[in-house]
């Protein structure tokens, strides 16, 4: 539908929603048809639009034409390539509501504002147990199914994700692909590059619910909670002594003894 205005002249009948040109106007009408035009010849996939069909075929040929100008690492799409250079820049657009840190990709935010919110949207089919990131799920249901699909070509190790195959492997070409800012060490995985960057920044992002302590990592936090466990487990014991006192007591003053327990 063609309406008379100056800037965007081309409008869906159904969400009304207006284009300037009738490229985006004819792709758009896709979503409410459903229709995929362009096909893969390899998978035999279908897209709504050319451009995704193309970036998809770089899949299947390995094509990455576009180059990090600081560390020369190509990728297969340019948002890849702008999300890489934030590596470099050390940009963090993304900040959370909660505790105010920082990221370089909205994907991380989501996945951190779930330790404030305690959501665990992935859950196990098989004992339910639920988790915060879908590679954990992934990699607890490698503990049903024993099944590790993903071998090292150099040592013949099995894994049980792609992502753990690929920090592996980087254990043999000594690659370090992450980079601290801050005095320029490198690390294998990017997660030892977050843990690392707590050093410098004092972040302490694992807290005691029972004590409201605070610590750096992670198996500190679960080390000092088998402090908390350990108290517990002496309290119990001491009450069920205490109980057994006075249970004690109760009988021999039942039975007519002058015997009681001390008040």
């Amino acid at each position: 539908m063609r309406v008379q205005t100056d800037k965007k002249p081309y409008q869906c009948p159904i969400c009304m929603k207006v284009f300037q040109f009738n490229s985006r106007f004819t792709a758009h009408q896709r979503v409410h048809t459903g229709e995929k035009p362009f096909q893969c010849m390899v998978c035999l996939k279908d897209f709504k639009e050319r451009s995704t069909l193309n970036k998809h075929k770089r899949i299947h040929t390995g094509e990455k034409p576009f180059q990090c100008s600081v560390c020369k690492k190509d990728f297969k799409q340019t948002g890849h390539l702008m999300i890489h250079m934030r590596v470099h820049t050390g940009e963090k657009p993304y900040q959370c509501s909660v505790c105010s840190k920082n990221f370089a990709v909205r994907s991380a935010l989501v996945k951190h504002v779930r330790l404030h919110s305690g959501e665990k949207p992935y859950q196990c089919s098989i004992c339910w147990k639920p988790f915060s990131r879908q590679w954990s799920l992934a990699k607890h249901m490698g503990i049903h199914s024993g099944l590790k699909p993903y071998r090292c070509s150099e040592c013949l190790k099995d894994f049980v994700t792609k992502s753990s195959l690929i920090d592996h492997i980087k254990a043999h070409t000594g690659e370090k692909p992450f980079h601290c800012l801050m005095c320029a060490k490198t690390f294998v995985r990017r997660a030892a590059l977050a843990r690392h960057m707590r050093t410098h920044s004092r972040e302490r992002p694992y807290q005691c619910s029972k004590c409201l302590k605070c610590f750096l990592h992670k198996n500190n936090l679960v080390n000092h909670m088998r402090i908390h466990m350990q108290e517990r487990l002496e309290s119990n014991v001491q009450g069920l002594k205490n109980f057994r006192k006075i249970s004690a007591g109760k009988a021999y003053d039942d039975s007519g003894s002058s015997w009681a327990p001390p008040m």
